[in-house]
Order: C-alpha cells, then sequence, then structure tokens
C-alpha cells in the first residue's frame, strides 16, 4: 500500500503500486538492490526516485544510466505517463534486470524504452536527452565522463544524479577534470543525502 504521505494521482498510485509489487515478486529471485534496503523500498528508493518530479515539472527526455532494479528510471517513467509525454531511455546492460524493466514498463505503463547495451555505447544508440539521471552508479568523475558524449552536442544537458554523505568529495575530485554549474538539492527522504543537479559541463583543457 502507497505510503499517505506520498502526493500523487489516484492513477499514478496504482502504476506505483504494481510496480512495487512485481519488483517484490523479482527480488525474490534476482538482487535488484541492496538486500539490506529491500524491506523500505518505499522509503528508500520510491520517495527518493519520486524527488526528480519535484526538480523537473515538465515532460522532459530523459536518459537513465545503469537502471537495475528501476530506479529513478521506471518511476520517472510512471510520473511521465500522468502527463502524456516525455519518454525515458533506461539503459542496462544485465541480461536479467533489462528483462524486468521491460515487464516494469509493460505493467505500469510507463512512458519509456529498455537498452540492453554498455553505457558506453549508448550515446550511439540514443540521441539529444534533455536530461540524465543515475542512482547508486558511480562516482561523480566517472558519471561525467559517461554523459560527455551528449553534453559535447548540447550544452543545456541536465544530469541529476542521487548522491550519498560523501558526496562533496566527489564534486571536488570531479572538478579537477571539469568545469559544470552545480545546484545541491538536499534530500527530503535520506539525510546527508542529495540530488547533484549538473549542466553547462565541459571538460577542462
Amino acid at each position: 500500500m502507497i505510503p499517505t504521505n506520498v502526493s500523487v494521482s489516484r492513477e499514478t498510485a496504482k502504476r506505483l503500486e504494481t510496480f512495487v509489487d512485481l519488483f517484490s515478486k523479482w527480488s525474490k529471485t534476482f538482487n535488484l538492490v541492496a538486500p539490506s534496503t529491500k524491506q523500505q523500498i518505499w522509503e528508500r528508493h520510491v520517495l527518493d526516485s519520486l524527488q526528480l518530479r519535484d526538480i523537473v515539472t515538465t515532460p522532459q527526455h530523459w536518459i537513465d544510466l545503469g537502471s537495475g532494479g528501476g530506479f529513478p528510471g521506471i518511476i520517472t517513467s510512471i510520473v511521465l505517463a500522468e502527463h502524456g509525454e516525455g519518454h525515458v531511455d533506461l539503459v542496462e546492460s544485465n541480461n536479467k534486470k533489462a528483462a524486468f524493466l521491460r515487464m516494469a514498463l509493460l505493467q505500469t505503463q510507463g512512458r519509456g524504452s529498455v537498452h540492453t547495451i554498455r553505457i558506453e555505447d549508448a550515446a550511439e544508440k540514443i540521441q539529444a536527452p534533455d536530461l540524465i539521471s543515475a542512482r547508486a552508479l558511480a562516482e561523480l568523475d566517472l558519471l561525467l565522463r559517461f554523459v560527455e558524449p551528449w553534453s559535447k552536442d548540447n550544452r543545456n544537458l541536465r544530469c541529476l544524479f542521487h548522491k550519498g554523505r560523501d558526496y562533496q568529495a566527489e564534486v571536488d575530485k570531479a572538478r579537477g577534470r571539469w568545469d559544470f554549474d552545480l545546484i545541491i538539492h538536499r534530500s527530503a527522504v535520506e539525510e546527508d543525502s542529495v540530488i547533484l543537479d549538473i549542466s553547462s559541463l565541459q571538460r577542462r583543457g
């Protein structure tokens, strides 16, 4: 049952509940998220992913890197379904996880597609995103390397990366190689966590 503190339409609530039920079934066989967080799926994963809805309020073309268990990519696709616009390209190289993501999109009627490819190959397949998201995937410097092929063609490209308490060290390290604008959104779900909102990305030198 969806928590009472989640403010969404009735239709979106049904889609989220459908996804959580499916996630729970698949998690019995596959490690879609860290085992220690499975019992906190609404708080640790769904609500955390839903925060992007408050940062980006209009439908856009998203790419979600390393989509894994569907956070935040599937949640974003469900939000877009309510708008009837926008699209999420979910990039996941693991065949079993990609199969789960396809089933999730089918059952929730989310607005998205799954690409079973390596992130390094994704720029050849997926063109012109407005936004790129990633959660629990890699440190910031590597994420920016993943994003660079798209940012070269679009200086307005925006990246939203969920990060934990050590985010500042990652930002400082990335500043040695990259120039970028940064807005830090404090998490309303997890203490000491943030969402890094990055734009105007350019490699130094």
